[in-house]
């Protein structure tokens, strides 16, 4: 397994983050190939979907969302909580940038969808985009927060788990976790020739009845791992933190 991300000066990463709507020349250059070098290993499944090269994409996100180039200093300027916010999602290491770069692969597909259904003629700007397909939060963070995690912590601990489960188990989870794969379960089955699959994916926590309890998917080898290893009872008030740590789930078991 490929479970190596670049490797990042997260202190240099975090400031120049923090100030990158007035970095100069240079900060600029040393933001964008900082950035660069740490994803040229990430590479989600929403890439395929895009039909642009993955070099392409990524200088777009850093273009538009990183240094944010086509936003105006001076209109954030009017917004004095602007610098908090940054300094609170900033990215302190690579995995967090790729769990960044895919929300903006996500946004680009649904976008792209969207305008598809659009007649011709018809005339949106972003920021009804925006309205339309809703603007991601760091309202995740916050959720782990709540029961003494990091997204750090929360990705060794996926790392650990990947690397733990047997290789039918593992091959189901990354390549049909969070993910619209080909065929699905019995696709990557049969690709694989992995017997019994759908029993190995409900053990996993991949399917379950719609009619389960959650102490039935607390049973699964995944809710074990939340409720267990990451200390998430499976109860409604924990769903924030818990779709939080299946999205971070769902990055690493796509860089596998």
């Amino acid at each position: 397994m490929n479970l190596a991300f670049a490797p990042i000066d997260s202190a240099s990463l975090m400031q120049l983050w923090q100030r990158r709507q007035v970095l100069s020349s240079e900060e600029m250059v040393q933001m964008y190939e900082m950035v660069g070098d740490a994803l040229k290993s990430c590479r989600p499944p929403e890439l395929q979907a895009l039909g642009e090269s993955h070099a392409e994409l990524v200088a777009q996100f850093i273009y538009l969302k990183v240094l944010r180039l086509e936003s105006r200093p001076d209109d954030e300027a009017d917004k004095p909580s602007s610098n908090d916010r940054a300094a609170h999602s900033a990215p302190s290491n690579a995995f967090a940038l790729c769990a960044y770069f895919r929300r903006y692969l996500i946004d680009c597909t649904r976008a792209s969808a969207f305008k598809r259904k659009l007649s011709l003629g018809d005339d949106f700007s972003d920021a009804q985009l925006e309205q339309q397909l809703g603007t991601p939060e760091p309202e995740g963070e916050c959720a782990l927060a709540e029961h003494g995690l990091t997204e750090q912590a929360v990705f060794e601990a996926a790392q650990a788990l990947i690397a733990s489960l047997p290789e039918a188990e593992r091959l189901l989870l990354c390549e049909c976790f969070g993910q619209e794969t080909a065929g699905g379960l019995s696709g990557v089955a049969a690709r694989h020739s992995i017997a019994s699959y759908h029993y190995r994916a409900g053990r996993l926590g991949l399917v379950h009845k719609r009619t389960g309890l959650p102490a039935d998917y607390a049973r699964t080898t995944l809710g074990q791992w939340l409720s267990g290893t990451l200390g998430i009872a499976i109860e409604p008030e924990n769903a924030a933190a818990i779709l939080h740590v299946f999205k971070i789930l769902g990055v690493q078991a796509s860089c596998v």
